[in-house]
C-alpha cells in the first residue's frame, strides 16, 4: 500500500513496482487519515497488506501519527518510510514509533527494492547517505570521548561486521562475506550493541559514522 499526499509520486512508485513480479499495490491513500482508515478496513477483514510504503509529509495525519496509530491498533504490518524530508527528529521518531526502514525520494529503484527486501527479512534498513549526515546524539546521547572509548571494546571481527551494517546489508550477506554463518553474525552483533549500548541496526550504523569505523 502506498500513502504519499503526492500523485505523481504514487503513481511513479505503483508503475515502477507494478513491474516487478513479486509486488502487487493493493492501495493507495493521499493523507494519513485515510491511510489509517484504510488499513482498519484491511484489518477487520484480516487481510492487511505485507507493507506500506509512508511518507511523513502529509496532512490530516503525518506520517509518524500513523505509525503511533498501526501500533495503537495491534496492526501487523511493516511500514517503509519513503519521505523527502531528512530531519533528525523525525527520523528518531519513525524508529521509535515502528519504522522499518527510512529511505530519501531522491533514492534510486535498486535502492528501493533492496530496503524492501532486507525489510522482510525481518531487518531494519536505513538509507546509507542519511546516516552520514545524522549526528549520533539523540540516538544514544553519548559524547565523543565516549564513542571512542565504546569503539575500543570492539574486536576487529566485531568492527568488520558493524561496518557491513552501517553499508545496509542484512545478516545474510554479512555471514557470505565473511564466510561464516548467520547465527555467528547474530552473536556478534548481539555482543556489538551490548558493547557498544545500542539497542538496533540503525543506532548501531549511526555508531560506526561517529566512531569512525565506516566513513560513507
Amino acid at each position: 500500500m502506498l500513502a504519499d499526499d503526492h500523485v505523481l509520486v504514487r503513481q511513479g512508485i505503483r508503475q515502477l513496482l507494478e513491474v516487478e513480479k513479486d509486488f502487487v499495490i493493493v492501495d493507495e491513500a493521499e493523507n494519513g487519515r485515510e491511510c489509517i482508515e484504510k488499513l482498519i478496513n484491511y484489518q477487520k477483514q484480516n487481510q492487511m497488506p505485507d507493507l506500506l510504503l509512508l511518507d511523513i509529509y502529509m496532512p490530516e495525519k503525518n506520517g509518524i501519527e500513523v505509525l503511533q496509530d498501526i501500533k495503537n491498533n495491534g496492526m501487523n504490518l511493516k511500514v517503509l518510510i519513503v519521505t523527502g524530508l531528512m530531519d533528525e527528529d523525525f527520523l528518531i521518531k519513525a524508529f521509535q514509533s515502528g519504522a522499518d526502514g527510512y529511505l530519501l525520494k531522491n533514492c534510486d529503484f535498486s535502492q528501493l527494492i533492496r530496503a524492501i527486501h532486507i525489510i522482510f527479512q525481518g531487518e531494519k534498513y536505513i538509507q546509507p547517505d542519511i546516516v552520514n549526515v545524522v549526528s549520533i546524539w539523540g540516538m544514544t546521547g553519548l559524547k565523543q570521548d565516549k564513542v571512542m572509548t565504546k569503539a575500543a571494546l570492539l574486536t576487529e571481527r566485531e568492527k568488520e561486521i558493524l561496518m557491513y551494517v552501517a553499508r545496509g546489508m542484512p545478516n545474510k550477506e554479512i555471514a557470505s562475506s565473511l564466510n561464516i554463518t548467520e547465527r555467528t553474525v547474530k552473536n556478534h552483533l548481539f555482543h556489538i550493541f551490548s558493547k557498544i549500548d545500542v539497542y538496533d541496526r540503525t543506532q548501531a550504523a549511526i555508531f560506526a559514522i561517529k566512531s569512525g569505523i565506516i566513513l560513507i
